[in-house]
């Protein structure tokens, strides 16, 4: 059963709850990312019950396990040609910026007697996915509505996640000139302006964000309850998941290797500060499992030293003092976004519901 990763039903339906009743003031309707948990149906369901109706995820693979809940389905990521007949058959929308992307999106939608939704996918500086261009996008935009089997929805734009590009007044109210010239230029009305992910919440605060905005998707807020610049957003929860692990060795040992050193298991040379003699805990979870800094003890005292591809290395000398500890004993981890999609996407940490 270890290590395992706990998860609340109920911080998960607060959050979920929590982040549609933020936005409403706003009339967006959030797009809940269930990609940092392999799109457990059992995790999405919650969200759905709690009011999500897009499931969105970059993965046609999870999108498919998510089929038999009543909600709309979002692929993330911008296509591959050779998963088109796929996307087709499984989602409702999906995100792009390749012209040839949506002309086989078109074709494959033809052969399936289908309709397939995209959002136009632009660059404002992140420099992740997305037209740069304004008359590239024109084009584009031209082309697209000319096909039968491709429905232009909306304009979307990401931000934060490669460049770092903070979402602003600014650049929302960009991508909102952009869909205003859209719809002018072509007589037609955008249904999705969809504005980045949970850092766009950060705008919320300054009531800074056009009208126009209707849609972000929310993965981290959601799952971890944080935003821009991985911040705790108030009153979100950032304990839906929680790191349990098994201490499989306690020891007191020199706080610096001995010996001629090289690198490491992972091709790095790690540097150690010399505390003398600690009470050192290993516990059976490693870096095929987790990235040891995407993880914090829950109690004090306790310090993470790193990890083979096996094992976590920790400090547990002063925790110890307060409470000593044996082999067999748990210990519990918070998780940042980057560790609940490690974890939840290992088939060797389990996963507990709890109420």
């Amino acid at each position: 059963m270890y290590p395992c990763v706990e998860i609340s039903k109920k911080l998960l339906r607060h959050n979920t709850q929590t982040v549609i009743e933020l936005c409403k003031p706003f009339g967006i309707k959030p797009a809940g990312v269930t990609k940092a948990f392999l799109a457990d149906p059992n995790i999405a369901g919650i969200m759905v019950d709690s009011g999500i109706t897009v499931l969105a995820d970059s993965r046609v693979e999870n999108l498919k396990r998510l089929q038999e809940l009543p909600a709309e389905k979002l692929l993330l990521r911008i296509p591959m040609l050779s998963q088109c007949d796929d996307i087709v058959n499984t989602a409702d929308l999906c995100l792009v910026s390749e012209l040839v992307t949506i002309k086989a999106l078109n074709d494959s939608a033809e052969k399936n007697d289908k309709i397939i939704g995209i959002i136009l996918m632009v660059d404002l500086g992140d420099l992740r996915e997305g037209i740069f261009d304004k008359e590239e996008l024109y084009a584009t935009v031209q082309e697209a509505l000319a096909m039968n089997h491709v429905a232009l929805k909306g304009i979307g734009t990401n931000l934060s996640c490669y460049g770092g590009v903070l979402p602003s007044q600014e650049n929302m109210e960009q991508l909102c000139s952009l869909a205003g010239n859209i719809e002018q230029r072509f007589n037609i009305k955008l249904d999705i302006i969809s504005g980045g992910n949970s850092g766009t919440i950060s705008l919320f605060a300054k009531k800074n964000l056009p009208a126009r905005i209707n849609q972000i998707r929310l993965g981290a807020s959601i799952a971890c309850g944080i935003g821009l610049n991985d911040k705790p957003i108030e009153p979100l929860s950032t304990n839906v998941f929680t790191l349990v692990l098994e201490i499989i060795e306690l020891k007191y040992k020199p706080s610096i290797p001995m010996g001629e050193r090289g690198l490491d298991a992972f091709g790095n040379l790690p540097e150690f500060e010399d505390k003398g003699i600690r009470l050192r805990a290993i516990c059976a979870i490693g870096r095929q499992d987790i990235d040891p800094d995407n993880i914090s003890p829950q109690e004090s005292g306790i310090d993470v030293l790193g990890a083979s591809s096996d094992h976590l290395i920790l400090d547990v000398t002063d925790f110890n003092e307060r409470s000593p500890l044996k082999i067999g004993d748990h210990l519990r981890f918070n998780l940042s976004y980057g560790g609940v999609l490690s974890v939840m996407t290992s088939p060797f940490v389990s996963k507990l519901f709890i109420e």
